[in-house]
């Protein structure tokens, strides 16, 4: 990997330490401030901030422009890239660029249906789908050339992941399938959110029986379900998301004021739950509109930033 870019991100990783990211949607519209500002508190507390591409199938600031912003804002980005709007050519270019500009880690998914997002009747693309995409950078990277065969000088380099729902149905099939991603290249994977810490073990026990674990970095998706609308929604609109019983519970039996303040407790105890899974490399922490007080959750969970960290380490260095 080239030094422009190195990945501090990957160096976590790769030491063991306990590693944690976030999420961010850029704004819809063209000003840079919102990335900044989004990402700024973040800076001391987690290894890299992903920039998502479109999500929901909405118009955004693209997520290349957007992990540039990030980088300005010292926050090491990781680029989110997805099938849905274009074909293989575009994609190829859009990989060659994020190198060129030195975004080191790139996150590639098959995508949202427009039919979901604020353009329903966009023509969706799907050329590739996440596994071909992940083959395509990889080849691209390690073997210095495109899907026409054509070689490339100098050839890119990323740190490659993509995304695993382990709660979603058939759950028998869920670790074969993040088999398939990881033999395509996947070196990093970021889970759906996950708020079964239960049945993620299992999930994960399977995902230790394949050997998986010892191939790529797992991180946990987390994150505070932040009302009583947000829950309704993660219930029966989010596909391979489950809920518990007890955390519904528990979130339906405070006052409405306290609603959001019992999500984060929440989400801290599933984060000091997840620690204690093997082979569990770290966890994603998707806020939406709540960025801010991704800090907080960690420090709740016994995360603090890196200085306390090394402290609590006896000095050693512990990357986040």
């Amino acid at each position: 990997m080239s030094e422009q870019a190195a990945s501090r991100f990957r160096a976590s990783l790769e030491s063991g330490a306990f590693t944690v990211t976030a999420e961010i949607g850029p704004p819809r519209g063209a000003d840079p401030e919102p990335i900044a500002r989004k990402v700024t508190p973040l800076r001391d507390w987690v290894a890299a901030v992903n920039i998502t591409d479109n999500q929901g199938a909405s118009v955004r600031l693209s997520s290349w422009a957007g992990s540039l912003l990030a980088i300005a804002a010292g926050v090491e980005p990781i680029m989110q890239l997805t099938c849905r709007d274009r074909n293989r050519i575009a994609l190829q270019s859009d990989l060659l660029g994020a190198s060129a500009m030195g975004i080191p880690n790139i996150l590639v998914m098959t995508g949202d249906h427009p039919k979901f997002g604020d353009h329903a009747s966009a023509k969706p693309v799907f050329d590739l789908d996440s596994v071909q995409l992940l083959w395509t950078a990889r080849t691209m990277r390690d073997e210095h050339r495109l899907l026409s065969g054509r070689e490339l000088d100098p050839a890119p380099s990323w740190f490659l992941g993509a995304v695993e729902n382990p709660s979603a149905p058939p759950a028998e099939f869920r670790a074969p399938r993040l088999g398939k991603k990881v033999d395509a290249g996947a070196q990093f994977i970021q889970t759906q959110y996950v708020f079964d810490v239960a049945t993620f073990g299992e999930w994960m026990s399977q995902v230790r029986d394949l050997g998986l674990h010892e191939r790529c970095h797992i991180l946990a998706g987390v994150g505070p379900i932040s009302s009583l609308r947000a829950l309704a929604h993660l219930e029966r609109g989010v596909p391979g998301v489950q809920v518990p019983e007890a955390v519904a519970r528990r979130l339906r039996g405070v006052p409405a004021a306290r609603v959001a303040e019992e999500g984060i407790s929440i989400c801290a105890e599933a984060i000091s739950e997840l620690r204690q899974i093997t082979g569990l490399a770290g966890v994603h922490v998707m806020a939406v509109g709540a960025e801010h007080r991704i800090p907080f959750i960690l420090q709740q969970a016994g995360l603090g930033p890196p200085q306390e960290q090394r402290a609590a380490a006896g000095g050693h260095d512990l990357a986040f």
